[in-house]
């Protein structure tokens, strides 16, 4: 079972959206694109999730 970590090569920014992909076995821009569309309906709720994950999440 693949573990959530932050990814270190599969990144744009800190590697949590590849970091989750990897976790569901999704491509990484469907969770990038899932976090632009949260932030953006969300009022921004999803960066504060994103930075959140920043300091919780281990790197690969």
């Amino acid at each position: 079972m693949a573990k959530l970590a932050r990814s270190t090569y599969d990144k744009k920014l800190f590697g949590i959206c590849g970091g989750i992909a990897n976790y569901f076995g999704w491509d990484a821009t469907v969770v990038r694109l899932i976090f632009v569309i949260g932030t953006i309906l969300g009022f921004g709720s999803f960066i504060l999730i994103y930075f959140v994950l920043l300091f919780l999440m281990p790197n690969d």
